[in-house]
């Protein structure tokens, strides 16, 4: 492809964005002009991306005229404010927070799931949770050969899920504990050196149903992905002292029967999906071998001794690439392999 696109990344600075432009660059996506945009406090500041410095701009007062292809990570509520400004000048929208994924008018996209190759005029995309999007691509395979009834899923999330300030948390906890020093937390509710804080996100408050919004999202997001309003899903999410990828145990019970073999072979001819799955020898997906690497890692396969249509895996992902900025640029190749830009 000969043709160059003016791209925006909103959020440039933050972890998202900054996995972004990272990723942009490793896939040579054909940027001919880039945008950079932040809060005011990282206004003016500079950026460097293939070998240039870009001034970053004020999101509030950026005018979008001219833009392509939008990529947000700056907040729900930045991007309830700021998207469809963008989107009025003519930019498609390819949105990292939860604002738009639940809009009916507004497609919740997993390109290897659900591309958007039939959405001419949609000028914003929605880009999936991080603990959604490895766990419909390791269901999706699963789906189609046998159908889902339900799942039951328990995730393990990294503390870069939480952002830049939560990493350093952790850190700095974790030598406080080695230490014998008092331990700090403004971030997490609880100590999460050497702890799991069944509360994600840290801020939020419990539903009146007992669960969080992160524990909403995989119910009502994966209904939306897969496109099926059936499927029952009960989630616990949990936030774990590990820096990146997250992890994920996923029980699935079936329309039919499938066998563990089976599943096997269908995950290992997915789109996007590695298998690691040899746990006689100690193979199993860990957070470590995800984090910085793009696939989806399926492994600890079985059926379910407890019910007769029942599969159990482990599914690891790393949260900062197909968990959000990956997703974010396979979308928007996407919509350019299907000129819809």
């Amino acid at each position: 492809m000969n043709k160059k696109f003016t791209v925006a990344v909103a959020g440039a600075t933050g972890a998202v964005g900054e996995q972004m432009l990272s990723i942009l660059d490793e896939r040579e996506f054909p940027v001919g002009n880039l945008r950079v945009m932040a809060s005011a406090r990282s206004a003016g500041k500079t950026l460097r991306w293939r070998e240039r410095d870009y001034v970053i701009e004020d999101l509030s007062e950026a005018d979008f005229a001219g833009v392509d292809i939008a990529l947000f990570s700056a907040g729900g509520g930045r991007s309830l404010e700021h998207a469809p400004r963008a989107a009025s000048a003519g930019a498609v929208v390819i949105d990292n927070s939860s604002a738009f994924r639940m809009d009916e008018d507004v497609p919740l996209v997993v390109p290897e799931i659900n591309p958007p190759d039939a959405l001419p005029g949609k000028r914003i995309i929605a880009n999936p949770n991080c603990s959604t999007i490895q766990m419909v691509m390791a269901l999706k395979p699963i789906y189609d050969e046998a159908g889902i009834e339900r799942v039951v899923v328990a995730t393990y999330q990294s503390v870069s899920g939480a952002g830049i300030r939560a990493v350093d948390e952790l850190m700095e906890q974790t030598r406080s504990f080695l230490e014998k020093r008092p331990v700090k937390k403004e971030i997490f509710p609880h100590q999460i050196a050497f702890e799991c804080i069944p509360q994600i996100p840290q801020s939020d408050a419990f539903g009146p149903n007992g669960y969080t919004s992160e524990e909403m999202k995989l119910l009502n997001e994966t209904r939306k992905i897969l496109g099926d309003s059936t499927i029952r899903v009960t989630m616990t999410a949990v936030r774990v002292p590990v820096i990146g990828g997250h992890s994920e145990a996923v029980n699935v019970e079936t329309r039919r029967k499938i066998t563990a073999s089976r599943a096997r072979e269908l995950l290992g001819s997915f789109p996007g999906v590695s298998i690691l799955d040899d746990p006689g020898e100690g193979v199993y997906p860990l957070a470590n071998i995800a984090w910085g690497r793009d696939e989806v890692f399926v492994g600890r396969i079985r059926e379910d001794e407890s019910v007769e249509r029942g599969l159990n895996m482990w599914v690891v992902s790393d949260n900062l690439r197909k968990g959000a900025a990956l997703n974010a640029v396979q979308i928007a190749e996407s919509l350019l392999d299907n000129s819809l830009i």
